[in-house]
């Protein structure tokens, strides 16, 4: 997947997760100077690279 900055993101992705779970994630995130957002989107790339 081409990285480009100006790409529109139109699509959300809901989930359900424990709340001391999501908070630990989101202060690891921050510590490590970047989002949760940020992360989860590249957990994505990721997958969808090895796994297809």
């Amino acid at each position: 997947m081409p990285k480009n900055k100006d790409k529109k993101k139109d699509s959300q992705l809901i989930l359900r997760l424990d709340k001391d779970e999501r908070d630990e994630f989101v202060a690891l995130c921050k510590e490590m100077d970047t989002s949760a957002a940020r992360e989860i989107r590249h957990f994505i790339r990721r997958f969808i690279k090895d796994n297809s």
